[in-house]
């Protein structure tokens, strides 16, 4: 817009409206001094953050921590709380030591499915001493032994301990007969199974004990041979039903028994005591009266016969006459009024 005389022409802006103001740029005076002093600063409280935050942690009751200082283990911490090097100089891995694990062959829990489980085929399906197929599951508790050798001396324990039951389960299996696994043998092949993997794990040495072996189900792949091995089971248990009944009366019946035997036994012994005790009284009344025959024989054979009359007629009253003197004597002498 331009002014003359007065009075103004339009210019390219004709509208009746003023040209818009151009705005000054807004200029910020940085303090440079200032926050070079502010970054150290900053960068040291970041430091004992990180410090502080990274140079302590704690160890659960059922967990041992092993210690790595640049790489190597130096230390193995129980339960509580315990300070370590910050910056990634110390580190620290925590293992499960006193917690009972679990391994499944044969099946796996599931919440999802109808049982609670299911089963894996290739793992259950196994061949018996006598060419018979059965599906047998077993069930492994373990516990880690040694944290060092669990986390430095293999790559994967458990895989390692999985492929060892595995193969243990098979060579045992396959040296029972199909009876001995579906019956009456589980206890003996669950042994055995434990002494094989516990003696080839310590000498793996990979940080793991064996605790348990347990076989879950047993069972034939067909539902013609469940049935027949269910009716042999039944008659097992029948058996031991019987055999126990009998023990039972056995045990019953015995104590009774000996009881009347011990009786008897110690009748005989009183009767024979007697008998000798009689056989030596009767010597030594023998003896005795030999004696006094021997002093005199007169005398002692009249009292003999005299004893013996009297033994022979208990009733009859015995009187002797004896003559001394010209006087006849009647012994015993009774009363006259008799």
């Amino acid at each position: 817009m331009e002014f003359n005389n007065g009075s103004y022409r339009s210019g390219p802006y004709s509208g009746g409206t003023q040209p818009p103001r151009q705005q000054k740029p807004i200029t910020v005076d940085v303090n440079w001094k200032k926050i070079k002093k502010i970054i150290p600063i900053a960068l040291i409280v970041i430091v004992l953050a990180i410090a502080a935050f990274t140079c302590w942690y704690t160890v659960d009751d059922k967990q041992q921590a092993v210690v790595t200082t640049f790489g190597k283990v130096t230390d193995i911490t129980e339960a509580g709380v315990h300070f370590k090097l910050p910056f990634g100089i110390q580190q620290v891995q925590k293992v499960d030591v006193n917690v009972y694990q679990k391994l499944e062959l044969g099946y796996r829990s599931d919440e999802a499915a109808a049982d609670g489980y299911r089963l894996i085929a290739d793992e259950s399906k196994m061949i018996t001493g006598d060419y018979n197929i059965v599906n047998i599951e077993f069930f492994i508790e373990y516990k880690i032994s040694d944290p060092v050798k669990y986390l430095y001396s293999s790559y994967n324990p458990e895989d390692i301990l999985r492929n060892l039951v595995q193969s243990q389960v098979r060579n045992v299996v396959g040296s029972t007969n199909v009876d001995s696994v579906l019956t009456d043998g589980k206890s003996n092949i669950q042994l055995q199974v434990k002494e094989f993997i516990t003696e080839i794990l310590e000498e793996y040495d990979i940080g793991l004990m064996l605790i348990d072996v347990k076989i879950q189900d047993s069972e034939p792949p067909t539902k013609e041979v469940i049935e027949a091995f269910k009716s042999v089971e039944t008659a097992k248990q029948q058996a031991e039903t019987v055999i126990n009944q009998a023990q039972a009366y056995q045990n019953a019946e015995l104590p009774l028994a000996q009881a009347q035997a011990d009786k008897l036994i110690q009748n005989a012994e009183y009767l024979k005591q007697s008998r000798i005790n009689d056989a030596t009284k009767q010597v030594a009344l023998f003896n005795a009266m030999y004696k006094e025959y021997i002093r005199n024989p007169g005398i002692t054979r009249s009292r003999m016969y005299y004893e013996a009359i009297s033994q022979v007629l208990p009733g009859v009253k015995l009187y002797i006459n004896t003559e001394e003197n010209g006087i006849n004597t009647l012994l015993p002498l009774d009363p006259l009024t008799k």
